[in-house]
């Protein structure tokens, strides 16, 4: 017995051992990891807070060199970074909302075994993951909806993202068990009673998931409005990011010389500057659905 005990206990020590050693690899892994990926957001924000001459010299590492903040004076300065913040801020909480109730309310019906002709409607969702008209062919249709140069052209084309319907979709008949609607029904309640009264409640991973999907997206998104306006008023923030960090416009966009002169010399803390301005609201928005993110993605995505 005691020899027993002892190759049980000298077992568990090297267990142990081994337990230790891959848990300090694993750690190690996801520290350099973690260094990759916030290092360039930390030289980005030390880069935004340094002044021109540091960036020039490539004395800018890690920490700001020589602090100033006359690349976020300059932006400030510039008017229509406030119709780009205005316009995006709309699109993003417009277009989301229309964008999640879209893709849920396709997701539900779909979800459904007992609709009528979900193969064929599932294969026709299917297929325009992989065909589209083209750039042309949709560029008419706008201009044939009269979509050209309104907030509409950049809310209702691409409402509902066909992979977000099927995540949802997966999501839904995996977590919401079709036993509680056929308790519902016999309490009589309709199906539209049980979306909003059931399902939605029930789908709030999915919900918090779909929402951070659709919002960068649209708070990012430049191309449909590179596109289709031509109106500065309706630009989006990214338009405007654009034209600034392209040298050669910078001087074109500003009628105040005094500003356009300051923007020459300043053009390296600007860029950075700029960058930043515009991907704060993301880094505030993502920790509030972060708890929700990897769940309803892994469900979502892992099972069906």
């Amino acid at each position: 017995m005691s020899k027993l005990s002892t190759m049980k206990s000298k077992k568990r020590v090297r267990t142990g051992t081994n337990d230790k050693i891959f848990y300090t690899i694993c750690y190690v892994i996801i520290a350099l990891l973690s260094i990759a990926v916030l290092y360039p957001i930390i030289y980005v924000v030390s880069a935004s807070m340094s002044s021109a001459n540091a960036l020039t010299a490539g004395k800018v590492w890690f920490l700001p060199v020589d602090f100033s903040l006359e690349g976020y004076k300059a932006v400030l300065k510039y008017k229509n970074i406030y119709i780009g913040y205005r316009n995006t801020i709309f699109y993003t909480v417009v277009g989301t909302l229309i964008n999640v109730s879209m893709t849920m309310i396709c997701a539900y019906p779909m979800s459904r075994k007992n609709l009528f002709a979900r193969g064929p409607i599932m294969f026709l969702f299917s297929f325009t993951m992989l065909f589209g008209g083209g750039m042309v062919p949709n560029y008419l249709l706008m201009k044939k909806l009269h979509f050209i140069n309104t907030i509409w052209v950049m809310l209702i084309p691409g409402c509902m993202s066909v992979y977000n319907m099927i995540v949802a979709r997966t999501f839904i008949q995996t977590n919401i068990p079709g036993e509680l609607l056929e308790s519902a029904q016999l309490d009589g309640c309709n199906d539209t009673v049980y979306f909003f009264k059931m399902v939605l409640p029930l789908s709030k991973a999915i919900l918090a998931v779909l929402t951070l999907w659709y919002a960068v997206g649209h708070w990012n998104s430049y191309f449909k409005a590179f596109i289709y306006l031509t109106d500065k008023n309706l630009y989006p923030l990214q338009i405007f990011l654009r034209d600034i960090l392209i040298s050669s416009q910078i001087s074109a966009d500003l009628n105040d010389p005094e500003i356009a002169e300051q923007l020459r010399t300043i053009q390296m803390t600007l860029k950075y500057a700029m960058i930043i301005v515009s991907t704060v609201p993301l880094y505030v928005f993502y920790p509030f659905a972060q708890k929700y993110f990897a769940k309803g993605v892994m469900v979502g995505s892992v099972k069906g």
